[in-house]
């Protein structure tokens, strides 16, 4: 299978000694990493030996099958942040943003937040199915099992359940959470189909768990494939080389440019399939960097998202004349599954030169060429990922290379990139509003 190339822009290549003094300080996390890969889900880094579970890859797909027993019209999957954004980013990069409009088979909606509006909506467009008796399947998805805008949505959906099949919604619900979790005890309580999620993968490492492949393989997306990809990444990112391991290597320039200042990155993704990507990796970055570091600095990089050829004609401006304080991510897609070629009509050369009888592809890459050459004149550093094509194997080993990524990059911070103290703020103060009204 083809690999996940990566380059890094001139003004963004690290000097050998740059590489020698980063191969120093990243080898033993590496070995760290490295190790983990036999230690089961015994250690913090446990997320690794996920794409290596074949045992969790057959009972996902023997829950898949026993769901399938019934034709079910549309899968709601009801969680928020890791509970959500891996599963729509590979979703969205495999399926299309279009999918619930082309498909035949089972549609998908995201319940995340508690959005009035947005939440009533799917509501209203599940009821239509449930009134022409049609069956609906519900993946609530909280790893801690109480998660305030997840299971106040579920209570919503239940309670349409329970109205259409007052002796059988039990079994239009998988529940995926912490083993042991009140949530877990309560599925067992009522006789749920449950999945449990190893204690010490966090959420946004969580995509290769249940949490991800349960709704995936259920809408037919290829597990094998996309762990597949995912198992190629951790053999490449545990190499101790920086120059043959890309996630350490990426670590290393990122960090290198937060050290001069560059506060900011930009993951500045070329097509519009992948934009669920960028927001599944902004969580990533955000909640694992984003703390106290172990001498008591606060540090963090700033992730932002961006989408070609979108954006460069809301932010290019920005980023190609406005200050200094951002590296770049770019990721591009070599072969598209789909050929859109211009007609030859002469008439429009005079308003845009050299396109007539092109492909839209072609036009992309010379868009994307010419960023990359902006880019260089301006001396902005970058790193250019590019996937061979848009296919299960590729965004299993996207995936799985920022996650390495972002483990590194917190050693080399000195952060802990597996927790999120500070989430639990704003989850305190909601409860003790709640508790007042």
């Amino acid at each position: 299978m083809k690999q996940v190339a990566m380059n890094m822009g001139p003004a963004g290549k690290l000097s050998p000694q740059e590489i020698e003094v980063y191969q120093q300080q990243l080898q033993p996390e590496i070995e760290r990493v490295a190790a983990a890969r036999w230690l089961g889900y015994e250690t913090k880094y446990a997320s690794v030996n996920l794409p290596f579970d074949q045992a969790l890859i057959d009972e996902v797909q023997a829950v898949v099958r026993d769901k399938q027993k019934k034709r079910v019209a549309a899968l709601i999957v009801i969680g928020i942040g890791g509970s959500s954004l891996g599963t729509k980013a590979v979703h969205e990069a495999l399926n299309g943003l279009y999918y619930n409009e082309k498909t035949t088979a089972t549609k998908l909606y995201f319940v995340e937040t508690v959005d009035t509006q947005g939440v009533a909506d799917v509501l209203m467009l599940v009821q239509a199915l449930l009134e022409r008796g049609e069956h609906i399947l519900v993946n609530l998805i909280s790893k801690s099992g109480s998660t305030t805008e997840t299971i106040a949505n579920y209570e919503l959906f239940l309670q349409l359940l329970k109205s259409y099949y007052p002796t059988t919604w039990h079994e239009q619900v998988v529940v995926t959470t912490d083993y042991g979790s009140l949530l877990w005890r309560l599925a067992h309580e009522q006789q749920l189909t449950s999945l449990t999620i190893p204690a010490l993968v966090g959420g946004r490492y969580s995509v290769f768990s249940a949490v991800g492949l349960f709704p995936l393989a259920f809408l037919g997306v290829d597990l094998q494939g996309l762990v597949a990809g995912a198992q190629s990444m951790v053999t490449a990112g545990t190499q101790l080389s920086l120059e043959h391991n890309t996630a350490a290597l990426s670590a290393a320039s990122i960090v290198e440019h937060y050290r001069q200042g560059l506060t900011i990155h930009d993951i500045f993704l070329f097509s519009v399939e992948l934009a669920a990507v960028g927001s599944w990796y902004r969580q990533l970055v955000g909640e694992s960097l984003g703390k106290s570091s172990t001498t008591g600095v606060e540090v963090g990089i700033t992730p932002t998202v961006s989408i070609g050829s979108i954006d460069l004609h809301s932010v290019g401006q920005l980023y190609l004349g406005g200050p200094k304080k951002a590296s770049t991510t770019f990721v591009t897609v070599q072969t598209d599954h789909e050929q859109c070629v211009l007609p030859w009509y002469p008439e429009f050369e005079s308003l845009v030169a050299h396109i007539q009888g092109k492909s839209l592809s072609a036009l992309m890459d010379a868009i994307i060429h010419g960023t990359l050459a902006a880019y260089t004149h301006k001396q902005l550093p970058y790193l250019l990922f590019q996937l061979p094509e848009k296919n299960a194997y590729a965004i299993g080993q996207l995936l799985q290379l920022k996650m390495l990524e972002v483990m590194y990059i917190g050693h080399l911070l000195a952060v802990n990139p597996f927790d999120q103290p500070h989430v639990e703020k704003y989850k305190v103060e909601t409860r003790k509003i709640l508790a007042h009204e």
